[in-house]
This record gives C-alpha cells, structure tokens and sequence, in this order.
C-alpha cells in the first residue's frame, strides 16, 4: 500500500492574483504602457538620426557631382589646316616665332568659317580671348612632325576658360563684365563659331591623365600626375605599414609580458591614433627632411609621414582581430604539439586576417586623403608638371599627391580651377571607394567560421 502525501493548500499570499473585475488579461498596465512608448519613441529617434545622416549625405554627393562634373567635360576648338614648306620656313625665321604661328592659325579660322558659310564678326583680339594662344602648340606639333608640313591637320585646342564657363552655363550674358579676358561682344563671336562646328564640348580626358598647367591655363590642368604621386606613396605606407604594424600586434598581443613597459606603450598607441595628422608632418619635417637630408616633396618622403600616421590604425585594428580569435583554437594547436609561434602563424594569423587586411585597407585609405602632413614636407609648393621618369624617380624625384593637388586648384582666384578642385575630389572619392569595396571582397575571401 503506498502513502501519499497532500501538498498544503496554498496561503492567500502565495495565490495568483485574480484580474481584476470587468479587466482582461491581455490588457496593458500604466507601466508596461510607458515602457512600449518610450521604446517607439526611441526607435523613431534612431529612424530620424539615420534619415538626418542619409540626408546629408545626399547633399554632399549632390554638390560634389554638380560642382566636380563640369572638369571632366571641356569646351574645345576643333580647327582644320595646313601649312606649307614656305610658310613653315618663314614662321622660324621670324623673331616672335609664336606669334607666327597665331597668324597662320587665325588664317585657317578663317578659310573653315569662310567654307561653312557662317558670318563672324571676326576680330583677331576677341579671338584670341575665345580661344588663347595656340601658337606654341601649332609650332611644337610641326618641329616634332616635319612630315605633316603641308598636308591639312587637324588641330583640338583647348578654349579659353570663360569660354567654357559660358558653354557649361556658369558664365552667362547677365553676370559678364566687360576685361581683357571676354566681352559680352566675344559671346555673338563663341556663338557663330558653336553654330560653325568649331567650338565643340568634349569628354576631358586630360583631365584624368594630364598634369597642372600653371596658374594661366585652367583648361589644361589634369590629376593624372598627382594621383601617380598618390600611387607611388600609397606603395611605400602598404610595404612599411602593414609588416610593421602586423608584427608589432602579434608581439604586444601574444608574447609581450604584461607589465608596466607594455600598458605605456599600448597608451601610447591610443594615444598616437588621435593626434592631429599636421604633428606627424612635423616630425616628418625634422627628421626625414633636416636631418636624414631626403628630397623635399618626394612621395618617399611623403610615405615615410604616412607611414608613421597609419602605423597606430593598423596596430590597434590587428590587435582586435587576434583578441576574437577564441583562445580554444590556441589552446587545440598547442594541445596536439604544436610551439607558440607555429599556434600563432598557423592558426591565429589566418583567422584574423580579414580583420588585418580590412583595418590596413581602412589606414591607407584614411592616408590617402591626408593633406596636412603633405603641406610640411612641400607636396604644396611643389606642382609636378608632368609624370616621373621611371621607377626609382617615381619615389625619389619631386611630385604632388591628388589631395595637395585639390588643395592648390582650389586656392587659385580662377573659377575654373575651383571646377578641378571639385573633379579631383569625385577622383578621390572614387579611389577611396574602391579601396573600400577591396577591403569588403578580402574580407569575404578570407573569411573563415570557427
């Protein structure tokens, strides 16, 4: 026969409370009520701050295309001529050998116009405001190309930058003042020769490829000698900041002791990450300039700057990927046999190398963008006219990067080089982005699930 034993009744204090009388149970309190409010509201706050955030940004992109798109178009003169063995020989005879050359182009300007039947209001001196000075243009073209003397050639010659400003719209009948740059009277002439073929608006490749044309010539100026600048500085940062920075984290991260030498140098690393980009082209000044004696405005130079920039990004961002590696896959390497060094190169390393290859990609595209260290060193002072020799001198020999680039157009009075500073800047952006979506692709490849 089994026992059984009675639980107690339970006491009135133990026993659910009842709902009250005429409530549901699915009925919300006072207080479940304000929580559930205060988490929409908080929700809509958060979707607020992302559409203010996406707004902006918008904007910025908005302003950066509208402003930037007019450098990579160009308003051109396309003028067809030739020139005789006579002619030639004449022009070098002459003093003013350039102005010899305006001559003979302003002759065949008016044998085209003459040919499609347009009627211009011709005046050599507002011509020579629409369109420049092209003599010395004509000239080198027939010094370096005897064999065209005397056949027709077509010339592609840049207008001048009111001109383009008044074909992509910024320059307009109302706003013109009257210098010796353009007349309102040069516009019926700009018209004409738009209505004769000969004025033409083309895609600027210059623009990409070419190099800074001076001060007095916007039309000519391109970002394609900065960016290699750019390039050959970037190279320096990767091979000095990513084997530095990588072996450094390994050290303080795996094989450092802890003590009171480590804990300083790991503040000091945070600290070095927030000082300002211009202390580091100080340093880059005193030493690698005054007193290693290494040539002003060199992209080696610059690397070396960058270099010491980007060093604490990388440390800090390799340092957290070793630390998500979880210590079971150390402690399963040096189980089964294996040293320290082999745990940490065979297992660990490979592991946390999407996060390493993403925070180097991030440091050298933060470096990209730098300007203040470049102004120390004299990346500003210097404007490359034209791309370095050959390898070697891509490092060693003076050139510009593409943010001291933008810097210098956008210091010049003439509204055109404002233009470039804006193009230069889609330029960057659109290498910054690139570098980005590199740094999301390995991320991906080398991803590996634990």
């Amino acid at each position: 026969m089994t026992e059984t034993t009675l639980s107690p009744a339970p006491s009135s204090a133990e026993t659910p409370a009842a709902p009250a009388k005429g409530k549901s149970l699915y009925a919300l309190d006072k207080l479940t009520q304000k929580r559930n409010a205060s988490e929409t509201r908080f929700k809509a706050y958060g979707i607020t701050a992302i559409l203010i955030g996406l707004f902006f940004l918008v904007v910025l992109a908005v302003s950066i295309i509208s402003e930037g798109t007019p450098a990579f178009t160009r308003t051109v003169v396309e003028v067809e001529f030739a020139v005789s063995q006579e002619q030639f020989d004449d022009a070098e005879k002459q003093l003013f050998k350039t102005r010899a050359y305006e001559n003979l182009f302003i002759s065949g300007l008016k044998q085209q116009l003459d040919e499609s039947g347009v009627t211009v209001p011709f005046d050599e001196a507002a011509i020579e405001r629409l369109l420049g000075k092209p003599g010395n243009t004509i000239r080198s073209f027939f010094r370096e190309n005897p064999d065209q003397i005397g056949q027709p050639v077509g010339f592609e010659l840049a207008a001048s930058s009111r001109v383009d400003g008044y074909m992509n719209g910024r320059v307009t009948r109302d706003n013109i003042v009257d210098s010796r740059f353009l007349m309102k009277s040069d516009l019926d002439i700009a018209d004409a020769l738009v209505e004769a073929g000969i004025i033409k608006t083309a895609f600027n490749w210059n623009f990409i490829t070419g190099a800074d044309s001076g001060v007095d010539n916007p039309g000519g100026a391109g970002i394609g000698a900065s960016a290699v600048g750019s390039f050959f500085m970037m190279l320096v940062v990767l091979f000095l900041s990513l084997p530095i920075g990588v072996a450094a984290s390994i050290y303080l991260e795996e094989f450092a002791p802890q003590n009171r030498i480590t804990d300083m140098i790991e503040v000091n690393i945070s600290n070095l990450a927030a000082v300002p980009s211009i202390v580091f082209g100080i340093l880059g000044l005193a030493v690698f300039i005054q007193f290693m004696h290494l040539p002003q405005s060199a992209p080696l130079v610059g690397g070396l700057v960058l270099t010491l920039m980007t060093l604490p990004t990388i440390i800090i961002s390799t340092r957290a990927s070793l630390k998500a590696v979880p210590p079971s896959i150390r402690d399963a390497a040096l189980g089964i046999g294996a040293s320290k060094m082999q745990a940490i190169f065979h297992h660990v390393l490979p592991l946390a190398m999407p996060g390493i290859l993403t925070g180097t990609i991030i440091g050298l595209a933060q470096a990209l963008g730098e300007t203040a260290p470049l102004l120390l060193i004299g990346m500003v002072g210097f404007v490359a006219r034209g791309y370095p020799d050959g390898l070697i001198a891509g490092f060693t020999e003076p050139n510009s990067a593409m943010p001291a680039q933008i810097y210098t157009w956008a210091a010049r009075a003439d509204y055109a080089f404002y233009e470039k500073a804006w193009g230069g800047i889609i330029v960057l952006l659109v290498f910054l982005l690139s570098m980005n979506i590199l740094a999301i692709i390995l991320r991906r490849r080398f991803e590996r699930r634990w």
